[in-house]
């Protein structure tokens, strides 16, 4: 008998049914263990010795496969086929043999790029040892993701308030994003003209023409910069005779795009399906894992991690089958396609995604999946099978016109397209991403009607448009993987993560699946360029991708680009000690220029105050981050919160004048909109006695008129009588978001509209879910919901659920959870990155620690497992690693 370890249960279970009674197949449920998440856990003056540590859950896992050893001929390490699956299976080897639980058994690795019988089964029959060069390069990816988390991530903390982390590859894509953000703010919009014809051929068919040419010259977009010159081109068409010059036609193959990677599965599935990449990437899991069919549990795809384009020649061949068989012959080209990437630092090592069985399709599958599954799946098999299929034939008809008044020549053309035979275009479609064009023929130009050289013409119209250039667009999800991919920043596995943790740490915002910069988001990554400049360049991040890729090949030796990395980044590192506050505030300033000062209407200088008209505006920070304040405080207390759109909310109210919106209906009193210390608020009144509220998360300041002032006012709302109780649910707006108030209970609600909105029944229902969590320990503490482990400053960490929603709490500090998330898939890092977050708005003061129990081992797990670059470590660490107990050897 010999033992299977792979990632999942879910992979556990149907592969041992592939296998049968000679194996049992265990999980280790990923990673079994990590670095621990406090400073010291990689040792850059002991060789970058790194310090493991096995959490209490993998114990009991890594504890089972070692009782199922001891009867057992072997060891069979059967993790997914990337480097991570190869580094989970170095660990479970590592750890067993600490537990002198190998012995004399064989220890084989496998790996199988589906999860289908053949597949598995032919894996099986091909072992190998563990690839050490590949475990290498996961060893220096985590040590530098590590040292990078827990060295530049405090520099932040001390230097600039409110930010929250920063990482090797996170802050390189934040920056894309930032850059974006200045290239539109710095964008002047020109003013130009086109100028088309309609035209009637000699038969009586009308079409459309352009002009090309004029004055002798050719005509590019914005030759035609005024209304002066348009005015002056129309009438010269306008009194022109028209005759058809030359007409080509000509035919035109277009190929089909390769079968997915992983980013281009992410891109697609953002531009069709409208999933971000952390979803399409969970149900491309699930696609891949398996699913019941028919009472057989089968994958349906293959491993959804790669960047490789190419198919299994088998796959190729049954791909090829199936077009015959379902398209016809006339589809199917006379030799395969075979592919390769133009993706920066691509390794290709896996296959690309596609079905596992090409006769499986979306149809038969159709009463298996959900509707996400089988959405996902429908464009994976068809990208799939229209990557083999023969290319579509299109004849492009071009008719040059020429335009004469009276001498004045013009040139005009006509473009029209026909698609003569669809081929891979009647199996699949590509949509792009901010208005490129389509290759797969899916924008062509319409139908010209027939039109021979020399016809003459008949003007039946002359349109005159005026356009503006308009600026690059901000970046979706889709469009900014495709651009770390063209860049070499990051790796398949790592582009959902890296954009999850932006968001989660409020970096980015979403607005209509595009990407703003949040201004803390915009703060970060102009410290770091002024500071840490070598860090955030596109161009070395992606050259340290390389090496790693070199390690994978065994071209490189880890710790020497360990070494390399190491000893310039802690000099920089060291620097920062040096920064006065009023170097950082300078360096922003001026890199920040249009959002700290944007520009006004009346054209008066932006830098300085409205209020007082001498004091110079600047960047401040406070505790609870940066903030616009005046020169002259304290005689001049004019303070701009700022925004997270360009400025454009922070011009709007730079005078802190009131905005009248109207009157109460039963008070009669004023109602205004403001401008306080911590943003804009809506208020009732005056003085003391004023009613006033916040804006909820998300409500603009532009968008805010009598209607919604007098529902913020009107808050807290009484829904109705508890049927049981009897007493009065009312909702509202808090400090922690929106509420359900029940008897001196509260229950969290999703949105601000629903407080509004939210009927009795709901309500009650909230209440009950709430209430079904379990009660509070004595003296009003909440239950701990999770215990996370020990504080590096002692102590333990717990997640609780309280009177405002689930929070974090070490010592005496409560840090409230990010809305939406899970408590129970809090991290060890996470916990600690809030615990900082938290400190750091109380003043920095670091709060006093329990009097230290045995705790139980803290470890990170993530889904992704080692790409910790997307969620850098937060602890109270030191730029220098200081020396710690003599580490086992890693």
């Amino acid at each position: 008998m010999n033992v299977v370890v792979v990632e999942s249960p879910a992979k556990a279970k149907t592969i041992n049914k592939y296998l049968g009674s000679g194996y049992k197949v265990l999980a280790s449920f990923g990673h079994v263990r990590d670095l621990p998440a406090k400073d010291g856990s990689v040792l850059p003056d002991e060789d970058f010795q790194m310090l493991w540590e096995v959490d209490n859950a993998s114990q009991k896992r890594i504890k089972d496969i070692a009782d199922a050893l001891k009867g057992a001929d072997g060891l069979i390490l059967a993790t997914d086929p990337d480097r991570e699956g190869e580094a989970i299976s170095w660990h479970v080897l590592d750890v067993l043999k600490k537990k002198r639980a190998i012995g004399d058994k064989t220890v084989k690795r496998v790996v199988f790029n589906a999860i289908t019988k053949k597949a598995v089964l032919d894996a099986m029959a091909h072992p190998r040892d563990i690839d050490e060069p590949l475990v290498d390069a996961y060893l220096a990816r985590r040590a530098l993701d590590y040292l990078v988390g827990f060295n530049l991530s405090p520099v932040l903390w001390r230097k600039l308030p409110g930010a929250r982390s920063a990482g090797r590859v996170q802050s390189v894509a934040l920056r894309l994003v930032c850059d974006r953000e200045n290239e539109i703010e710095r964008f002047v919009s020109e003013e130009y003209w086109n100028l088309s014809a309609l035209l009637k051929t000699p038969r009586g068919d009308e079409f459309e023409a352009r002009l090309v040419s004029a004055d002798g010259k050719r005509l590019q977009r914005n030759s035609i910069p005024n209304a002066d010159t348009a005015n002056r081109l129309k009438t010269l068409l306008e009194g022109a005779t028209y005759v058809v010059d030359t007409v080509e036609a000509k035919p035109v193959k277009r190929n089909p795009s390769p079968p997915f990677t992983t980013s281009t599965l992410q891109q697609a599935a953002s531009s069709k399906l409208g999933y971000s990449a952390s979803r399409t990437m969970q149900i491309a899991q699930k696609l891949y894992e398996g699913i019941d069919i028919g009472g057989e549990t089968v994958g349906l795809i293959t491993y959804m991690r790669t960047d490789g384009v190419q198919m299994a020649p088998e796959a190729i061949d049954a791909a090829r089958a199936a077009i015959t068989d379902q398209f016809g012959p006339r589809y199917l080209p006379e030799k395969a396609r075979l592919y390769s990437t133009k993706a920066k630092n691509a390794q290709e090592a896996h296959e690309a995604i596609r079905p596992t069985d090409f006769n499986r399709s979306p149809d038969k599958v159709r009463r298996f999946l959900d509707a996400d599954q089988l959405k996902l799946y429908d464009l994976i098999w068809k990208r799939g099978i229209a990557s083999q299929m023969a290319s579509a034939e299109i004849e492009r008809t071009t008719v040059e016109i020429l335009a004469d008044r009276n001498g004045d020549k013009a040139g005009l053309r006509a473009v029209g397209s026909v698609i003569r035979f669809d081929g891979f275009i009647a199996a699949y479609t590509d949509q792009k991403e901010d208005g490129e064009q389509s290759d797969d023929g899916d924008d062509e130009d319409g139908r010209l009607p027939p039109i021979d050289p020399r016809d003459k013409l008949a003007k039946s119209k002359v349109n005159s448009t005026q356009h503006f250039t308009e600026p690059p667009p901000r970046y979706s999800e889709a469009s900014l993987i495709k651009k770390m991919e063209e860049l070499g920043i990051g790796r398949p596995s790592t582009y959902a993560a890296t954009l999850k943790t932006l968001s989660d740490r409020e970096y980015v915002v979403t607005d209509k699946r595009k990407l703003v910069p949040h201004s803390k988001g915009r703060l970060v990554t102009a410290f770091l360029e002024s500071f840490f400049t070598k860090y955030v360049e596109y161009d070395f991040t992606a050259d340290l991708e390389e090496k790693l890729d070199k390690i994978s090949a065994g071209e490189l030796n880890w710790k020497d680009v360990l070494r390399d990395f190491w000893k310039n980044f802690f000099a920089q590192i060291e620097e920062t000690k040096e920064l006065r506050v009023t170097n950082v505030l300078d360096a922003l300033n001026e890199a920040l220029a249009p959002l700290v000062f944007p520009k006004r209407e009346d054209g008066s200088d932006p830098r300085i105050c409205q209020v007082c008209g001498t004091g110079n505006l600047s960047l401040k920070l406070g505790k609870y981050g940066a903030f616009v304040g005046c020169s002259n405080y304290p005689e001049c207390n004019y303070t701009r919160q700022l925004t997270s759109e360009g400025g454009a909310e922070a011009e709007a109210s730079a005078t802190n004048e009131p905005k009248a919106l109207g009157k109460d209906p039963h008070t009669g009193e004023e109602i205004t909109l403001r401008s306080g210390r911590f943003g804009p608020y809506v208020q009732r009144g005056d003085g003391k006695e004023a009613k006033r509220s916040s804006l909820p998360k998300g409500w603009r300041v532009e968008d805010i008129d009598h209607e919604k002032a007098l529902a913020l006012l009107s808050l807290p709302r009484d829904i109705g009588q508890h049927p049981e109780s009897g007493k009065m649910i009312s909702s509202g707006l808090g400090r922690y978001g929106p509420f359900l108030l029940h008897d001196g209970k509260y229950a969290n609600l999703e949105t601000i509209e629903d407080v509004f909105t939210v009927g009795l029944n709901r309500a009650v229902t909230v209440l009950a879910e709430k209430a079904s969590k379990g009660p509070s320990s004595r003296g009003g503490t909440p239950a701990a919901l999770k215990e996370l482990g020990e504080h590096p400053s002692g102590g333990a960490i717990t997640v609780r659920d309280g009177r405002y929603g689930p929070y974090v709490n070490w010592a005496k500090v409560n840090a409230t959870l990010p809305k939406g998330k899970d408590p129970q898939s809090v991290t060890m890092e996470e916990a600690l990155a809030l615990i900082a977050e938290r400190s750091a708005k109380d003043g920095g003061k670091p709060a006093k620690a329990a009097k230290k129990a045995p705790a139980k081992a803290a470890k990170a797990k993530s889904a992704d497992a080692a790409e910790g670059e997307t969620k850098p470590k937060k602890a109270a660490a030191k730029p220098k690693a200081k020396a710690a107990p003599k580490a086992k050897k890693s």
